[in-house]
């Protein structure tokens, strides 16, 4: 078993509740707009980290991370990219790369609005942690924590944060 913690769009701003919310994680996942290499730092020496740069992400990040990044936790086949879409609305060329190969779990940012949405049509799991960090309109700032059992993907919290 695996428990994940997921964040996206921290714009250069981690607070400090982000360490005791994925404490008990074993790895971190960030899917892009860091906005800072001090956001990777503080994460990487906390947990075993991986992610996919964002759009506003300058070169000291996108040295260290891809643009879209496949790999596999425990059974299931993971894609994160940072701007994605949503089920029946996919970034043009997202669903042909979901298509094409068996993702289980595809993971994006960008939206700043946490959602969680089976994909009937793929048949894959959908996540957006929204946003946690400052910068945006979102008005509370969000985190998503869950387990990895072989194939399941279970134990899904959504954790909320005000925004200042």
């Amino acid at each position: 078993m695996k428990r994940i913690g997921l964040i996206s769009d921290t714009h250069s701003f981690l607070d400090e509740q982000v360490f005791e919310h994925f404490k008990d994680c074993d790895e971190i996942w960030h899917a892009g707009d860091w906005g800072s290499v001090e956001v990777h730092e503080k994460l990487s020496a906390f947990k075993p980290l991986r992610g996919v740069y964002g759009n506003i992400d300058g070169h000291e990040i996108r040295v260290l991370y891809p643009e879209m990044m496949r790999f596999k936790c425990e059974e299931v086949n993971v894609m994160i990219t940072h701007i994605g879409g949503y089920p029946k609305r996919y970034k043009p060329g997202i669903k042909k790369e979901l298509q094409a190969t068996s993702t289980d779990l595809f993971i994006c940012g960008h939206s700043h609005i946490l959602k969680v949405i089976y994909d009937q049509e793929l048949k894959l799991l959908h996540m957006n942690p929204g946003a946690a960090g400052k910068e945006g309109f979102h008005q509370v700032r969000t985190l998503l924590r869950f387990s990895i059992t072989g194939k399941r993907i279970h134990d899904l919290e959504v954790i909320e944060m005000k925004r200042w």
